[in-house]
Parts: structure tokens; sequence; C-alpha cells
């Protein structure tokens, strides 16, 4: 049975930059619509997301198992810890220069280029505690626990929360009702969500791809907010007071430096920066993951695989993209062997590629601005579902009037 037009908008928009291969795979899935179809349909106003269901994609279970033995067999799933000291190592020195700079530099508004500078080092260290939260970088996972709580604390982030929500998210990306990287949060990434939306969100939300990039600005203030919002909870709490009291000593070794910069918006400025850059960095890194890619209906049962890979997109790029993504870039890889060190995933990648064309699974590669693209144009999609498809053009004009 051909997935309905709803869906067939949501797998086009995933599989964007594909190879013609997979292009030919989704047409013979009824999953790709002429432009003339889609131009016909936008016109319409919104539409109602419909989701892929069980049936959509076939079950290879068995043939995942296969797989996953030959990467145990080719030692993939070692650990790498010369790699991750020096990566340790290389943010430390990025750090102390920054330090150096911030001591120099003095009141000039060249601190800002510091500023910034911090924001990416902060994230590099958020990318190493996601690899510690996955038990990527020690053998136990006690030991990588504790490493991920001291680094996200460094960040500023409660890694109680972030392992709460991260977790349900690697246990069933993109499917409704289950993953929290979906759910409203000023950006809606579901139709429901946008038709919802009142006020400024509503907004905010028929615009919400336009708007993607300018709102990471904020994304780090809002991940303080979430971690604060989760300490301070009234439910039990694992480390409640341990990672209080880490943020709470970050927050004062950041603060109290850049309260001695004159003029006072000098200091302001600094942190804006810092900020708004962390934020913009995360966003972009994680953004390009699975926006875009197939959303799963809430009552599907699907295998691990299949959910897995369908729902993920990788970044073309190298080592450069690795480096700037921290291993994101490798999305499919990371979903399939989360607990993989990051210098495993590349080998990695090709085994998994050649396996997907074997058994005819999609999978979907794209450069990091295609990416970008695909993301905006999904969230504008989802964002026509803010307007209201009833209301008559003449009476709104009169409104306005």
């Amino acid at each position: 049975m051909a997935p309905t037009v709803g869906w067939a908008i949501t797998v086009r928009v995933g599989l964007g930059d594909s190879s013609p291969r997979l292009r030919c795979l989704s047409q013979r899935q009824g999953a790709c619509i002429s432009s003339t179809t889609t131009d016909a349909v936008s016109s319409l106003g919104p539409l109602r997301q419909t989701y892929a269901r069980t049936e959509d994609f076939p079950p290879i279970a068995k043939a995942y198992t296969q797989l996953a033995q030959a990467i145990r067999d080719l030692g993939l799933l070692r650990r790498s810890p010369v790699f991750y000291a020096l990566t340790g190592v290389a943010i430390l020195v990025g750090f102390a220069g920054a330090i150096t700079g911030f001591v120099l530099l003095n009141d000039s508004w060249f601190q800002l280029l510091i500023a910034a500078a911090f924001g990416i080092l902060f994230t590099q260290v958020a990318f190493l505690a996601h690899e510690a939260g996955h038990r990527q970088i020690l053998s136990t996972g006690p030991a990588n626990d504790r490493l991920a709580r001291v680094l996200a604390a460094i960040v500023g982030i409660s890694y109680s929360w972030w392992d709460s929500k991260h977790s349900r998210h690697h246990a069933n990306p993109n499917k409704v009702s289950k993953d929290p990287d979906i759910e409203v949060d000023t950006i809606s990434f579901l139709d429901e969500d946008a038709a919802q939306a009142r006020g400024l969100r509503r907004f905010i939300t028929q615009r919400q791809g336009w708007l993607f990039f300018p709102l990471l600005t904020l994304e780090g203030l809002n991940l303080y907010f979430h971690s604060l919002k989760f300490l301070v909870r009234r439910q039990p709490t694992k480390a409640r007071w341990a990672e209080l009291t880490m943020i709470s000593a970050r927050l004062a070794l950041v603060l109290t430096p850049v309260s001695w910069l004159p003029p006072f918006g000098v200091a302001c400025a600094f942190l804006g920066v810092m900020v708004a850059v962390f934020g913009v960095y995360m966003g972009a890194s994680f953004a390009p993951n699975h926006k875009g890619m197939p959303i799963i209906d809430a009552h599907a049962r699907l295998d691990f695989f299949s959910k897995q890979v369908r729902t993920s997109r990788n970044i073309r790029g190298g080592w450069w993209a690795t480096a700037l993504m921290g291993g994101l870039n490798y999305q499919i890889e990371h979903h399939l062997f989360p607990s993989m060190a990051r210098p495993q995933l590349a080998k990695t990648r090709e085994i998994v590629r050649e396996f997907c064309e074997r058994h005819d699974v999609p999978y979907v590669e794209t450069s990091l601005w295609r990416s970008y693209a695909i993301v905006i144009d999904y969230l504008n999609r989802v964002g026509l579902a803010a307007r209201d498809p009833f209301d008559c053009p003449m009476v709104a004009e009169f409104r306005r009037g």
C-alpha cells in the first residue's frame, strides 16, 4: 500500500539529496510527488501529516544481527583512550589560549572574539559529555557517568536531565509521543502542535523555518533553563545536589572575571555572544540529524535497525565534519552503535552503507548546507498548520483595514 500524500511530503523532504538509486527507490514506494503536485498541494493550505506505519518499513532484524556481529568481530566497538586524551588536551589548550586572550585584551571590544571562542569550546566539551554519556570514552559505565556529569556541569547543563531526555530519543527517534526531541518547544515539529499555536508562538510557528537559526541564539539559555527546572523539581533526581553545586561553581567562575570587564556594556555583550555562539553551534550540530526525516506513527512497531536508519541522516565531509560536529555527522552509525567511539565511525559507515545497499534500505547522506535547507523547508511546511485554511483573504484584508 502506498503511503498517503501527507507522509509522502515528509519523506520527500528527508530524501531531498539522496542518490538516483534512492530516488528511484522512494518513487517505487510512492514516496515522491511531482513539483506540479507539490505546488498544487501547497496552495490548498496546511495538510494534516500522516506518519510512517509498521508496514511501510519491512523488518530486517535478523540481518542486523549479522551486521552487529561483523562490527564486533572487526573490533570497531573498542575504546579509543588515546584519541579522547588528545582531544581533551586540545580543548584545554584552547581554554588556556582563550583565558590568556581575555586577560591581555582587558576592556577591548575584541573581547567578543574571545567570547565566541568560549562558546565554541563549551560546545566541544558538550560533545565529549555526550560521548561519555554513551559509554564511549572510559571502560566502565559508572566511570563514564561520572565523567559525563562533570563535563556537562562545565557546560552548565544537568547531565541527569540530558540523560533522561536523550535516552528516550535514542529508543524511539522521530516517533510521535515517544521522542522528546520532536515535542513542541517554541518550534513545532508536528502539524498538530503547529495548529495549536497561539499568540507569539503562532507568529513564530508560521515563520519557524526562517526563524530557526536566529532562535538558536537563545538555545543556550533554553538548555540552562530546562536543566535548572529539572534539578529543582520535587521528584527524586539522581545527583541533584552534586550537579547544582558544580553548575553554581561554574556560573561563579564565568561571571566573576567577566564582571571585572569595564565598561558594563562589554561585560554584557561578552556573555551574550558566548551564550549565543554556544546555542547556535549546539543546535546547528544536532538539528541536521533527524529533522525532515520520516516521522513514525505512535502505534507503529518497527525493528531496531529500521527505526534507527530510516529516521537518521548523515552529513558528508570526512574528518573536518567529524571534528566540527563531534562525530554527530555519522548519525546513522551512532544510532545503530551508540557506544562506538568517534574514531571508529568512519570505517563503520562503509560497512553500514554497503549493508543498506544490499538490503535495499535508503541510506541518507547529504552535505551540511543541504541538510540545513532541508530542515528549514520542513519546518516551514509544518508551520503552515498554524495558518487557518478557512480564513478568507477578503476577510483578512478587511480586518487589517
